[in-house]
């Protein structure tokens, strides 16, 4: 499978998310985040989460859309939205298709065990649908204003 880096093309999608159907071209002209992370309602997820609840009206002025997605159901999501005041939408990707086109799966230890999970990644995509920045392997500190700076400088 293709690791995306910058100058690929972000793979077209449709998803199911806590504001309804959302299609990447949906976007065409404006700057993207999408941010994978492994569950609700864990610390770093809550966390990285909340910074970009925290931050979006500032993506927003910098032209850009944020959209957060992890592998659980549309009601977890629903949840944890309500939970934490969550601005933007949050997709569902039960069948981890958006996982998989980005290629965020990958294997984690749990407990002494080898699972399938998601690797904790953003992706910064420009208004043609091209990748402009990709960060895998997501330490949370900072990680949010690093972004913002991104979206700004594009």
């Amino acid at each position: 499978m293709t690791i995306l880096s910058t100058g690929d093309q972000a793979p077209a999608f449709e998803a199911i998310s806590t504001a309804g159907s959302i299609k990447l071209s949906d976007t065409k002209g404006h700057k993207l985040v999408v941010f994978f992370y492994p569950k609700d309602n864990t610390p770093g997820c809550t966390t990285e989460t909340e910074g970009f609840r925290d931050s979006h009206e500032l993506f927003r002025q910098a032209g850009c859309y944020v959209v957060g997605v992890s592998r659980d159901s549309l009601k977890s999501h629903d949840s944890f939205s309500k939970k934490l005041g969550v601005n933007f939408p949050l997709i569902a990707d039960t069948e981890s298709t958006l996982c998989e086109a980005f290629n965020v799966i990958k294997e984690k230890n749990m407990y002494g065990r080898k699972v399938m999970g998601i690797e904790r990644s953003t992706f910064l995509i420009d208004g043609n649908g091209l990748i402009v920045r990709a960060w895998r392997g997501v330490k949370v500190p900072g990680h949010v204003q690093e972004v913002l700076e991104a979206a700004r400088a594009l």
